[in-house]
């Protein structure tokens, strides 16, 4: 399907034709079948990189009325803004945390960006423009199995769907374990489909392999960089681990995985568990010269001036100084402006590797050609426990780049002991229905 057969003014056509988009991928097409241009609820249960984002811009701008795009993160609601705000003559507002707007100048928006919790004290307050809606589309609609989010989304898109009613539904995820339920709430129509732009294999490192789930394995260096990239030789510890002098087994692991992928050409991200943890890894990895491996020195260090030029106290600082070494750290805890520069200077290609927690993997467009998940558990509160194979499955699905990278690798950071554990609660088994 060609973007010129689709019922858009030509001044759209016009606009996705510069930006790359001349023919739709196949769940595009699918969901365009559906009924996404002609005021259905569709339901897009595809893979990340899939087209998820142009299905919505579909609906939008097919609706006959203003529209609202709802999302869980201030990240991802700041993005799409962006991504909206480029369609000619589109006005665009956003409601998060960190922008807001007057639920007057809302309502004189064609197309308002926010998140669900926004969405929700709007609804509360009894704004008005909440009942002119022609077309809600759901990012990462998952979110209603999550015990943090869920009920408030859920709430959310029942009084919607009664006070906006007749308004087109288009929920979207990339991991919904449970298509046909989430359907059949939303009255919706499925478009499932595994088909992504990038091949994409997933497994499992353990002791210098990784084993992948198309039964490829692949070898990774056994060299140890100390300060200043000289190498040492890695050893293994008394369990079969791999261990190195001032690092843990699993981080010295990642830092190779990472090293390698970005030898190899690529950009990397790396999860762990925790704002602390991310940081603490990005400082072990600026020490291992990625900047100087991917040749982009010079913008590494302009990446980190502007970082600096935002905030240049605390975390600002660090930032800034592992930027100009070519990596970063992404969490909640930054300063929105600051999270906003990593995620451009990636896309930009200016740094070779982010260190993030799972907040990064819902659905903030910073693919990579390798992804590693360090840590599969984090702390609830009480005890540590498995991280949802859902996450896992997001952070997966962030590896490979349409157009720039030929595959995408993820990788979970394991051992001996853990490897077949780790192989079927995430790679062999479906995320966790809603």
């Amino acid at each position: 399907m060609q973007i010129g057969d689709l019922p858009l003014d030509p001044v759209f056509v016009d606009h996705f034709r510069a930006n790359g988009i001349e023919e739709l991928y196949p769940p595009q097409a699918a969901a365009v079948e559906a009924g996404v241009c002609d005021g259905e609820n569709v339901l897009a249960a595809i893979p990340t990189a899939s087209g998820k984002t142009f299905i919505s811009e579909l609906a939008l701008l097919t609706a006959q009325g203003p529209g609202l795009y709802i999302c869980p993160l201030r990240a991802l609601a700041r993005e799409k803004y962006e991504t909206f705000s480029e369609l000619p003559g589109v006005d665009v507002g956003i409601s998060t945390s960190d922008y807001d707007s007057p639920s007057e100048e809302l309502a004189a928006h064609d197309i308002v960006v926010a998140t669900s919790e926004k969405v929700d004290s709007a609804i509360r307050n009894g704004a008005g423009w909440v009942d002119q809606l022609a077309c809600i589309a759901i990012d990462e609609v998952h979110l209603l199995g999550t015990e943090r989010r869920g009920p408030t989304l859920e709430v959310t898109l029942a009084t919607l769907n009664r006070r906006a009613g007749g308004a087109q539904l288009v929920a979207l995820s990339a991991t919904v374990a449970n298509p046909e339920g989430i359907a059949d709430w939303l009255n919706a129509e499925l478009v499932a489909s595994e088909w992504r732009p990038v091949n994409l294999k997933t497994g499992v490192y353990a002791t210098g392999t990784v084993g992948f789930d198309d039964g490829t394995t692949l070898g990774v260096s056994s060299a140890q960089s100390e300060p200043g990239g000289q190498p040492t030789p890695a050893t293994l510890n008394e369990s079969g681990s791999d261990s190195a002098p001032g690092g843990d087994a699993d981080t010295e692991a990642t830092v190779r995985l990472v090293r390698d992928g970005v030898a190899d050409g690529g950009q990397c991200l790396a999860f762990v568990r925790s704002r602390r943890e991310a940081e603490k890894l990005c400082d072990r990895l600026t020490s291992e010269g990625l900047a100087s491996e991917r040749g982009i020195g010079d913008a590494a260090a302009a990446v980190g001036d502007n970082i600096e030029l935002i905030d240049n106290t605390g975390p600002g600082q660090q930032l800034a100084d592992a930027a100009r070494s070519g990596v970063a750290f992404h969490h909640a805890g930054l300063r929105s402006a600051h999270r906003a520069a990593v995620e451009s200077a990636f896309r930009d290609r200016h740094l070779a590797c982010i260190c993030a927690t799972p907040t990064l993997a819902a659905g903030v467009n910073v693919p990579a050609r390798r992804v590693v998940v360090r840590d599969q558990e984090r702390y609830t509160g009480s005890e540590m426990a498995p991280i949802p194979s859902l996450e896992v499955h997001q952070m997966c699905g962030r590896a490979g780049r349409p157009g720039l990278d030929p595959y995408g690798e993820a990788i979970l950071v394991g051992d001996e002991e853990s490897r077949d554990e780790l192989k079927g609660r995430y790679i062999e088994a479906d995320a966790e229905p809603v």
